[in-house]
């Protein structure tokens, strides 16, 4: 069972970002594309599939954050990437809206590589 959630889990991760990629790119065209269903719903189940996945496999080695510190700072980092991902397709400005995805983007590195090494980078062990 694991292996199948860790799949799962991946498999979201990378639908998540490729979303946050194309919606991004979508709104710096102005693409009334954007403004579709499937644009406003999709990331939502994606991201709640993402979550639920990441919730089985945190029960299934019996790890959570606030406990292990490598899991406490993936969810900070969560917080900080999600934070950022909404402010690049909502920001006011053009110029916010590229300092957050890239923001976004750095948390993300460091969400993969905290998930990677299951070590954390800024919290003490």
């Amino acid at each position: 069972m694991y292996t199948a959630f860790k799949h799962l889990h991946l498999l979201m991760v990378v639908l998540s970002v490729s979303l946050l990629f194309i919606r991004f790119g979508m709104m710096l065209k102005g693409s009334p594309l954007l403004n579709r269903k499937f644009f406003k719903i999709t990331p939502h189940v994606i991201d709640s599939l993402l979550i639920l996945s990441a919730v089985a496999l945190m029960l299934m080695i019996n790890q959570y954050p606030f406990v292990n510190a490598w899991l406490t700072e993936k969810f900070i980092a969560l917080l900080a990437y999600i934070a950022l991902a909404v402010m690049a397709l909502r920001g006011r400005t053009l110029a916010i809206r590229w300092l957050c995805f890239l923001g976004a983007l750095g948390w993300l590195g460091l969400l993969v590589r905290v998930g990677l090494s299951k070590q954390p980078v800024f919290l003490p062990l």
